[in-house]
């Protein structure tokens, strides 16, 4: 979710990279910190269990690490290489197995590569692991919304836990069909985490209904330079979104 894109600079990706631990001595957190503001399960724990699969099935081709295949994977999808990066994501899963449902990461490309049955499976898996996340039921709605409808991607909507972020209950709540996207962007207010997420999810909840219009402007919004810092991964995803998006 094409490497052209504007902003894909240096200094953005070394800063991606050091809140994913990359640039520091010894990674202690998963990639959901620099997700955005959520609340991070330990990087360790993912590294672990690809690290115990790699004993078993170590990568053969080029003697690659799980580690390093995912490492290059998300480094391809935030240059805009979409197949390259779910490529990567795919040889992690079949390398460490144990790791899948973590890896939220491919989920995210799966949409945009347009495999939406295995995006949909990803963000089931992910849930049995990070369960209190409003952004997993939104993916999995937008997964199943491309491959079949709104309404049955309502129907399907996982359910969640309480996810302590604005306004990460009341996103949910839109994706429901009990609230709307214009009272989020009321409740989200100013402060630039919950305003940035807040543009972010009403645009891709217009856009999983049709409303194309809608959902460039405010994924516009989203993509602005001022929210980088608040967005961190899903920030790149915003910026990636008109390009990679398929019809």
């Amino acid at each position: 979710m094409s490497a052209t894109r504007t902003r894909s600079s240096a200094s953005t990706f070394a800063e991606i990279r050091a809140r994913r631990g990359r640039l520091q001595p010894a990674p202690t957190r998963l990639t959901r910190d620099f997700r955005g503001p959520a609340k991070a399960r330990p990087y360790v724990l993912v590294l672990s269990l690809i690290l115990a699969c790699a004993i078993v099935a170590p990568a053969a081709q080029r003697g690659d690490s799980p580690r390093e295949i995912l490492d290059r994977a998300i480094d391809d999808f935030l240059a805009g290489r979409l197949s390259a990066s779910v490529t990567g994501f795919d040889r992690v899963v079949a390398l460490a197995p144990q790791a899948a449902p973590e890896l939220w990461q491919r989920g995210i490309a799966l949409y945009y590569a347009g495999r939406y049955q295995d995006c949909r499976a990803q963000f089931e898996s992910h849930r049995t692991v990070n369960p209190n996340d409003v952004e997993n039921p939104a993916w999995h709605f937008m997964c199943v919304a491309k491959a079949e409808s709104p309404a049955k991607a309502r129907a399907a909507l996982l359910p969640v836990g309480p996810d302590q972020r604005s306004p990460m209950r009341e996103i949910y709540q839109m994706f429901r069909g009990t609230m709307t996207p214009e009272a989020i962007l009321k409740t989200a207010g100013t402060e630039p985490s919950s305003r940035f997420f807040a543009e972010l999810y009403v645009s891709l909840y217009y856009d999983a209904m049709g409303d194309r219009t809608k959902a460039i402007e405010h994924l516009r919004r989203a993509a602005a330079k001022e929210f980088a810092a608040a967005g961190g991964y899903m920030h790149r995803v915003a910026e990636l979104h008109p390009l990679l998006r398929r019809p």
